[in-house]
């Protein structure tokens, strides 16, 4: 695992097969696709930032690099992609052996380009969409939120406010002698033409005949927009100020229905705005939803309390009846905010749902982050929003206007993207005919991404045949480069190139050197992404059977057996704990719906898609730590066995950290022994996993759920739910302190046992 972790130091590249199958037969027997787990603007602090432009191939358009096969006496390169030969420009002339470029360094596969003079003239852009109709004890919390948040804005940034409950309220902040608004009917969507007309954005300036109203450039005055967008430090006083007068939505709400809610009709507005404003700069719509959408476009529910709000068994039978209309809706508002480079954030807090999984399109495909949580007042929302703008702790590194392009070896086609982000439809040999998320495209648009965001490329290998072995030596490298061209947080322009060579094998003898080079961390993580896309968009998929299959003619590749005979099955190391994973995959709330609405598990699926592999990982498969007496604290099978009543267990499922207390524990600690003198070491054992967790909290966006639990008690199952069940009601014998699990699931022992039968045979 070590010199993985080391790539992904040096690249931010995790791949599932980092000796890559050589032909398209070979590829399709290795089941884990050929694929790359990729952090585009992951931070390296020895990365060199160089400020000039780079040398493109003139065929391929990819970057020069350290892979390129440079003729120093001719000033030649060639390009490893498309083998053309390439003039080094004048400015290149000195160029030599010993007068390298930083970009032909070989340590320097990942290197940053800063053009000169290209810094965006537009600063930040916040527009803050906030729902009204929500209790007002909540109110007050939201209230108190956004005040805090509106303080730790950049001086520079402008700022909009639009309320929305029954009807639609765009403030009009540069008005700062009275509050002033605009207000829309929340049940029809209005057009950007109807907006900008009804707004008087045409009393100064005649509306131009012909063309597109875009910012000030085409077609606005720049007085009208400061209406609306006003810097920061102006205008916090008048926001406090309105923030402090705002009132839950005065329309009310008969006893048998649902309050009207029209969210649909609030953001296509502040999308609408922004693009008439803004288009092109890094601006961010953030959402604070408090209930279900009942009104105007992208309803999810009817006003109706008779009508409950749908379930997975609705969306699985098709009963559903406003689903496919939201969804449609907001795939239409994705278009709308990707064409402006703008960015959907989601704070969803709320007992009930909310929408997030028709919202779930328009947040993925702009990059935009996602909170759910269950009240305005919860820590996991008041800490998840200081983090997006303070950044003492870790800053997010909050990016805009990205666009990623891949250039690859001819043999590689793509497939697509799982992850946040949207294809700009860019056709061209490199594209394949099969298409996973977003595909049939070279070239993606990442409206907002950050330092954490990672993206999962899926390849396929075209290659037929294999020529004859001599060929074979000379030349079996495949090659890979990424581009993103992003507006880094300092506004300046920036494009990352990260350039990666893999050897690839085919042919008998070629299974040694594929497990050589398997990342079992990455290759979960890639299944998870895979089976959660497929749980999505195909009707009747089996994900069980799915994931199954695929780990049952892994292990009958790459196992060591005789036929027929389950005892002597054996995996490698390098594959040896990739069956746990899976099982762990299986139980995880990616693929166990009961129990979750469909917008947690959109949630879920969401930050999975954004994540990298270590913390993907820890999401399929928790950690658990044990703490005691008898030993420091340790790493503890994630295993009904790890609990014992003179234990604290520390488990970390990424969106929730529990700390459980063992029975006697939990007695010692009622009893107040902590607080005696003669107790301090019980007083530091109750406090070390209370340390551990905070430093997990600190790191992590969304911030976690923190629970603090006693055995035999009913938070408890937040641990007893990720644990294998190897002690459950009906097995004899179970260790005194201990505990087991009510369940009929089949524990990990005989999973496995089941696997080897099936993989020998």
């Amino acid at each position: 695992m070590a010199e993985f972790m080391e790539l992904e130091g040096q690249d931010g590249v995790r791949m599932a097969w980092n000796v890559v199958p050589g032909t398209k037969q070979e590829a399709s027997n290795c089941v884990v696709p050929v694929s790359a787990i990729y952090t585009p603007i992951k931070p390296f602090p020895n990365m060199p930032v160089l400020p000039y432009a780079p040398l493109r191939c003139r065929n391929c358009r990819s970057v020069l690099n350290p892979f390129s096969i440079v003729d120093f006496a001719a000033k030649i390169w060639i390009c490893p992609f498309c083998f053309q030969r390439n003039h080094f420009p004048p400015h290149y002339a000195s160029i030599s052996d010993e007068n390298l470029p930083a970009e032909l360094f070989p340590q320097y596969t990942t290197i940053e380009y800063q053009s000169p003079g290209e810094a965006s003239s537009v600063p930040p852009v916040f527009m803050f969409v906030v729902d009204t109709n929500i209790i007002e004890e909540e109110m007050t919390y939201l209230k108190s939120a956004l005040s805090q948040a509106i303080g730790l804005l950049p001086d520079n940034s402008l700022v909009g406010l639009i309320t929305f409950g029954t009807l639609v309220h765009v403030h009009e902040l540069g008005f700062g002698t009275i509050p002033k608004t605009y207000v829309f009917k929340g049940s029809k969507d209005v057009s950007k033409d109807q907006l900008l007309e009804q707004m008087n954005f045409f009393l100064i300036k005649p509306k131009p005949p012909t063309g597109v109203v875009a910012g000030a450039r085409d077609g606005l005055s720049s007085e009208s927009i400061a209406r609306f967008l006003l810097p920061a430090s102006d205008c916090e006083f008048t926001l406090n100020s309105i923030l402090e007068e705002l009132q839950k939505d005065p329309w009310p709400v008969p006893a048998d229905q649902r309050a009207s809610r029209c969210t649909g009709t609030a953001l296509s507005v502040a999308a609408s705005l922004l693009g008439a404003c803004v288009p092109g700069s890094g601006a961010r719509i953030l959402a604070f939803v408090g209930g279900p959408s009942t009104d105007g476009p992208g309803a999810i529910v009817s006003k109706n309390l008779s009508e409950p709000i749908r379930s997975h068994k609705d969306l699985d039978k098709d009963s559903a009846p406003n689903y496919h209309k939201a969804v449609k809706f907001y795939e239409g508002l994705a278009k709308q905010l990707v064409h402006q480079g703008h960015v959907l954030d989601l704070f969803a807090c709320a007992l009930d749902q909310v929408g997030v999984a028709e919202l779930k399109v328009a947040v993925e495909r702009t990059g935009g982050l996602v909170v759910l949580a269950e009240s305005f007042g919860h820590s996991v929302f008041k800490d998840s929003l200081r983090r997006v703008f303070r950044s003492e702790d870790k800053e997010l590194g909050l990016s805009s206007n990205g666009i990623f392009e891949i250039n690859c070896s001819k043999d590689i086609k793509v497939q697509g993207i799982l992850g946040p982000c949207a294809s700009l439809e860019k056709k061209g040999p490199l594209c394949s005919d099969t298409i996973v998320g977003q595909g049939s495209t070279s070239a993606w648009k990442m409206c907002g991404l950050d330092q954490a965001t990672s993206i999962c490329l899926i390849f396929e290998i075209v290659k037929k045949e294999i020529p004859d072995a001599t060929l074979q030596s000379s030349n079996n490298q495949f090659y890979f480069q990424f581009l993103t061209y992003y507006q880094h947080s300092t506004g300046e322009m920036r494009l990352r190139v990260t350039s990666l060579s893999r050897r690839w094998v085919a042919g008998p003898g070629s299974v040694q050197d594929l497990i050589a080079g398997f990342d079992q961390e990455a290759a979960a993580v890639v299944m998870a992404r895979l089976v959660s896309f497929k749980m999505e968009i195909e009707a009747e998929f089996d994900p069980i059977r799915w994931l199954d299959k695929a780990l049952i003619h892994i292990c009958s590749r790459f196992g060591d057996y005789q036929k027929d005979s389950p005892s002597t099955f054996s995996l490698s190391p390098r594959l040896s704990i990739f069956p746990q994973f899976i099982f762990h995959l299986r139980r995880s709330q990616f693929v166990q719906v009961f129990n979750n609405s469909p917008d947690e598990t959109a949630y879920f699926r969401m930050i999975l898609n954004r994540e990298n592999v270590a913390n993907s990982v820890v999401m399929i498969q928790p950690s658990l730590i044990s703490y005691s007496f008898q030993s420091a604290p340790e790493p503890a099978l994630l295993d009904v066995a790890a609990i014992a009543a003179d234990r604290i267990l520390l488990l970390d499922s990424y969106f929730t950290i529990v700390i459980f207390h063992g029975s006697t524990i939990a007695q010692w600690r009622k009893a107040g022994y902590h607080n005696q003198p003669e107790h301090q070491a019980f007083a530091q054992l109750l406090q070390a996993p209370k340390d551990d967790a905070d430093a997990i909290i600190k790191e992590r966006f969304p911030v976690p759920r923190l629970v603090i639990c006693d055995q035999h008690g009913s938070q408890a199952r937040f641990l007893l739910a990720k644990l294998n069940p190897s002690a459950t009601y009906n097995s004899d014998g179970h260790n005194p302190g201990g505990d087991i699990i009510f369940t009929d699931d089949v524990s990990f022992e005989v999973f496995l046992d089941h696997l080897q039968r099936l993989a020998v045979q």
